[in-house]
């Protein structure tokens, strides 16, 4: 299949946007973390020794000598010394407190690392190096560090609950997150511009070079930029594909469907996509597609453009032609 240079030149000038990556990140804690955060429930703070006879808070799952699991817990206090702190003049979402206060690392009496958490002082005039401070807890506990809002001037309250009786915590939720703002390279620029025309650009080294779509920066076999520009044609195959039968959050597709490899024609790398219109058991390696575009007015700088691949009802593909593309 030819790999032909597009007639128009997409601009290498590169984009950039601002990014937003938010989900709900839930893990099993094991009995090492589960045993810190079940304590911190109870109103309580506890390390593990190591065989160094060292007491680490929070503890770690390991030892870093012997790499064995740490099972000697302690129970230290709710107070202590910093260490050292950096001052938070404007506190960003998320973060403990909503007014300026300290980052600071705490060495809980009893413990031999120190804590990070945030202390709150009201003004960095106030807030040094040396300070002792006690933990401010939650009037209602889950199970995780935020039990402990922040830690304020002052010394232990000496109060000492008992153990509870409760279930211990096996699972956490931590919410990830991230604003930032991503320039793309010269190639995913070209590879981005192209799209919301509705056209696939892929790049490659020169006449005899392989073809990457998405573009990469680069050939990986020979470091040489990518920087030609090739236009695709819209089918391909499909070079292998799983059956997604197994429901998750945010699944916008009802269960069975086919998350299949395409490998355009003249390209020399496949992409992951959809593969709609036909029953997940019709999809096969070799199987021949075409894009299926939402509505021109949707079209922007990304690969969603293409709802999905459907089939095109010609003949599969030889596997001896796409066997190289696995």
């Amino acid at each position: 299949m030819g790999k032909s240079a597009v007639t128009e030149t997409f601009s290498n000038e590169p984009l950039s946007a601002p990014l937003k990556l938010h989900f709900d990140y839930t893990r099993s804690v094991g009995p090492t973390i589960g045993a810190f955060v079940t304590a911190l429930r109870e109103r309580r703070v506890i390390g593990a020794r190591g065989s160094d006879g060292r007491v680490y808070v929070p503890p770690p799952e390991f030892d870093a000598r012997t790499a064995e699991p740490l099972t000697d817990f302690v129970g230290v206090s709710d107070a202590g010394t910093v260490v050292s702190w950096t001052w938070m003049p404007e506190p960003i979402a998320g973060q403990p407190l909503t007014t300026p206060f300290a980052w600071a690392l705490i060495m809980l009496d009893g413990a031999d690392t120190s804590l990070l958490h945030a202390v709150d002082v009201g003004s960095p005039a106030r807030m040094r190096t040396g300070m002792r401070v006690r933990a401010k807890w939650a009037e209602e506990r889950f199970g995780r560090i935020q039990d402990i809002v922040c830690f304020e001037p002052g010394e232990s309250t000496g109060e000492h609950p008992a153990v509870g009786d409760t279930e211990p915590v096996t699972m956490i939720t931590t919410p990830i997150d991230l604003d930032y703002m991503h320039s793309a390279s010269a190639e995913e620029s070209f590879y981005l511009r192209g799209l919301k025309e509705g056209k696939l650009i892929g790049g490659r080294t020169g006449l005899d070079g392989k073809v990457y779509i998405p573009p990469r920066s680069a050939n990986p076999t020979d470091g040489i930029p990518t920087k030609e520009q090739v236009e695709l044609p819209d089918k391909g195959i499909v070079t292998t594909f799983c059956v997604v039968n197994v429901p998750f959050l945010g699944q916008r597709i009802k269960p069975p469907y086919v998350a299949a490899y395409v490998l355009l024609d003249g390209a020399d790398i496949a992409f992951l996509h959809l593969i709609l219109d036909c029953d997940a058991s019709d999809v096969r390696m070799g199987m021949r597609v075409e894009a299926k575009w939402r509505p021109r007015e949707e079209w922007d700088h990304t690969l969603e453009n293409i709802e999905y691949f459907r089939p095109t009802g010609e003949p599969d593909a030889d596997y001896d032609t796409f066997k190289h593309h696995l």
